[in-house]
């Protein structure tokens, strides 16, 4: 089987509503009587069901993404399974993917002509782009932007994470869950100012600590 399906990203910060879009596009699948399947990778299970939740409350069951998961493998034997090949696949934190998984996805399009649409951050809370996002930058047929507004009102493009005072990390792992209580979407500039005061604060600190 072949088609016109496409391999779609789209992008944005933390709290730009990606989760929402993807949950208000399968409802409006629902509605229309269109078949289709969300995913997510297991990593973000802060749920503990197979769900996909928006913060606005949101919802709508899941398949997992494992990190060694052949998606192309799986999605044949889910289409064979039911006897029916899904129009669409939603896929939430697509930035988790591996780039062997979003090559998956890619075949599948490819194949089966099924639109693959993925949700996702571009970057990291340092501003290095996360490898699924890497590849479907490579890959993907159509890219879009979600776009979110920084407190000083311009674009974010980066998700800080800050600690328990709200001061901004700058090391450690990549990947770290969380929501609001961990991370920020900042602009660039917001970033570099939020980062220097931190630096500057621990940097005090330290020199208050070692001075009694």
């Amino acid at each position: 089987m072949n088609g016109q399906g496409k391999l779609y990203f789209r992008y944005g910060t933390m709290g730009s509503a990606k989760t929402a879009l993807l949950l208000t596009q399968a409802y409006n699948f629902e509605e229309r009587k269109m078949q289709y399947l969300c995913m997510k990778p297991i990593i973000d299970n802060r749920e503990n069901a197979n769900v996909i939740r928006s913060r606005i409350g949101i919802e709508r069951a899941c398949s997992w993404i494992y990190p060694e998961m052949d998606l192309y493998e799986f999605l044949k034997s889910e289409f064979e399974r039911t006897l029916e090949v899904k129009a669409w696949v939603l896929v939430d934190e697509a930035q988790f993917l591996t780039k062997e998984q979003v090559d998956q996805l890619a075949r599948v399009v490819d194949d089966y002509g099924v639109n693959v649409v993925c949700y996702g951050l571009r970057t990291d809370f340092q501003s290095h782009v996360f490898e699924g996002s890497l590849r479907l930058f490579e890959l993907a047929d159509t890219i879009d932007e979600i776009k979110s507004t920084c407190s000083c009102g311009r674009k974010t493009i980066i998700n800080a994470r800050i600690d328990s005072n709200g001061d901004v990390v700058s090391d450690g792992n990549q990947v770290e869950i969380g929501g609001d209580d961990k991370y920020v979407a900042l602009c660039r500039r917001c970033w570099r100012a939020r980062r220097i005061e931190s630096a500057e604060r621990n940097a005090l600190q330290f020199h208050d600590s070692h001075s009694e």
